[in-house]
């Protein structure tokens, strides 16, 4: 979560900074390519997440026979794209001594820097070795990386749509974990989640039948939607869904964000106090530091609820109370509660260096 947090501030200022660099035409169109790229949810979308998340675990739960090899497909494309954005800088980084950044044409398919087909080389052989292994290791790589791409292309604009969204979430993974039993006489959560899915392989030989001893020896695949943890003694496994990790992290990325626009802000008005009521030790808590101690405690108090009732937990309902409601006290504290609630960073148009953060 930190990593992506801070990968996607730098990516903001990266962007920032090439738009105030470039006032030329091509610059201009650059940065709105990079703008368009970023997906920011709105008040509409943060309400009506839930009810498609719901839709979707329905789908899974009563069609999965029908749709777990299309869905197995699909998951690993994308696992495939969001690995290769992880190991991008990565491979910017080994190729930039020996190869100029120059963009290498393929046609309709676009142009891609040596790095970039680095990058998508290693994760397609990633995603490969996982086909044919079903190593939890490999699984739990390509769970990283998407949840690194979700937080670095998706925006929260505001505390408001940040409330709406991880209370409507929470609601979400309670009802599905704690009460979807008593209707559908199976926890629907649980049963998806470790619901493991035919090898892609496994169907294709059977599909061309190309004998008893092609294909037939790929283990079943556990589907990258989750962080896998095996136990001391190797006997079970504990899991972590990762919207457990990636909404809480767009919680972070938003507040790392605005801590930043504060900082700003202060310096562009000569160090300007803050309210009057609040100690200084207090103004200099950042709202992002109290937010990741906020996930580090409702991860543990999760972790040992589930120990405790040996039984699945929903992680939201510690995570989203210990992220929420300190970060809402502090900005309470410090007077900036109304400012975080709608729309912060369009509020001043003298700051407009944070416009597109």
């Amino acid at each position: 979560v930190c990593f992506a947090s801070y990968r996607s501030l730098n990516m903001d200022f990266e962007n920032q900074d090439k738009e105030k660099d470039n006032s030329s035409t091509a610059g201009s169109f650059n940065g709105n390519s990079t703008n368009n790229s970023i997906q920011t949810i709105d008040s509409t979308q943060a309400l009506f997440l839930p009810i498609g998340a719901s839709v979707s675990l329905l789908v899974m739960f009563f069609f999965f026979d029908s749709v777990q090899v299309v869905f197995t497909i699909c998951t690993a494309v994308l696992a495939t794209i969001a690995f290769a954005f992880l190991l991008l800088p990565m491979c910017q980084y080994l190729t930039r001594p020996c190869s100029p950044q120059n963009k290498i044409s393929f046609g309709c398919c676009g142009r891609f820097t040596a790095a970039e087909l680095l990058s998508f080389s290693l994760s397609v052989m990633l995603v490969l070795i996982w086909v044919l292994t079903g190593h939890w290791l490999l699984m739990d790589a390509l769970a990283m990386g998407l949840c690194v791409a979700m937080i670095a292309f998706v925006r929260l604009p505001s505390l408001k749509v940040s409330c709406l969204l991880l209370s409507g979430l929470l609601i979400y993974d309670v009802f599905w974990v704690f009460f979807s039993a008593y209707i559908f006489n199976s926890n629907v959560m649980v049963k998806v989640a470790t619901q493991p899915a035919d090898n892609p392989l496994d169907v294709l030989s059977r599909k061309l039948h190309l004998g008893p001893n092609v294909g037939r020896d790929v283990p079943r695949l556990s589907l990258p939607g989750k962080l896998v943890f095996p136990s001391s003694t190797g006997s079970h496994f504990s899991m972590l869904g990762i919207g457990d990790i990636v909404m809480p992290g767009l919680l972070l990325c938003f507040v790392l964000r605005y801590d930043n626009y504060k900082k700003q802000a202060n310096s562009d008005s000569c160090g300007a106090p803050g309210p009057g009521n609040i100690s200084g030790r207090m103004q200099k808590v950042s709202y992002f530091h109290c937010t990741l101690i906020g996930y580090f405690v409702g991860l543990l108090t999760a972790t040992v609820a589930s120990r405790i009732h040996r039984a699945a937990q929903p992680a939201l309902l510690y995570l989203v109370p210990f992220t929420l409601l300190p970060l809402l006290t502090m900005a309470y504290l410090k007077g900036d509660l109304r400012r975080m609630w709608s729309e912060p960073f369009h509020s001043k148009s003298s700051s407009s260096r944070f416009l597109e953060v």
